[in-house]
């Protein structure tokens, strides 16, 4: 696992409180990781770059924590606000480019 994935894993551990280091928990936590990158970047429209969009990065932690408490049909009615404000800011920044 390269570093940014390694790095990206352990943010979001600590983020759910997961202090414990074992085989099936990081790879539920990186399957949970890749499966919100997946969804936010289609409800986005566009790529995301998660290592620098920082409000994209902690909507995909909610997302995680999402997951893992089994609430998924919650997170895009919850987050739906910070949704449209990150399509917004994409939206503006490809406007300007």
């Amino acid at each position: 696992m390269d570093s940014k994935k390694n790095e990206l894993l352990k943010e979001v551990k600590d983020y759910l409180k997961i202090t414990w280091d074992d085989e099936i928990t990081n790879s539920n936590i990186q399957k949970s990781i890749d499966e919100g990158k997946y969804r936010l970047q289609k409800l986005i429209g566009l790529e995301i770059n998660f290592d620098k969009d920082l409000d994209s990065r902690s909507l995909l932690k909610d997302y995680c924590r999402y997951s893992r408490e089994n609430a998924l049909e919650y997170f895009e009615e919850n987050f739906q606000s910070t949704i449209l404000e990150i399509q917004l800011h994409y939206a503006i920044q490809q406007n300007n480019d």
